[in-house]
């Protein structure tokens, strides 16, 4: 278990280049950036978690972070990609319910990267 801050040691691609120094909550983190209890997550490990993977949160961020937090409680494990997929357009339309939009808000990997931020573990089939 290493605490976010002190994750510059091991640091991974996503991490290449943070300053390290804006950290605040210091939230303890796995190697993969997952944080280790459910319960430290708040707002601000959220913005540290995305500005550590260069994401920027905005409104539309905040609306599946939301979203996949909502899925962690109702069915106890994080969506896969194409279970987020679904369950996005199932409560917020078609417009928001594909991979393309996923994609523009959480480049690469969009289930995992908003697992991550929204403090949840890693979806089961992500790499």
């Amino acid at each position: 278990m290493r605490s976010l801050w002190r994750y510059a040691p091991n640091m991974t691609k996503s991490l290449a280049g943070f300053d390290m120094s804006k950290l605040v909550s210091k939230v303890p983190v796995d190697e993969d950036g997952f944080i280790c209890n459910l319960s430290d997550w708040n707002e601000d490990a959220a913005k540290e978690l995305a500005a550590a993977e260069k994401i920027t949160l905005a409104e539309q961020h905040w609306e599946i972070i939301k979203l996949v937090r909502f899925f962690y409680q109702k069915h106890q494990h994080s969506p896969e990609m194409r279970a987020l997929v679904k369950f996005t357009r199932q409560e917020l339309g078609e417009a928001k319910g594909n991979s393309l939009y996923l994609l523009s808000l959480f480049p690469n990997s969009p289930a995992k990267l908003a697992c991550k931020i929204a403090g949840l573990p890693r979806p089961a089939n992500c790499l």
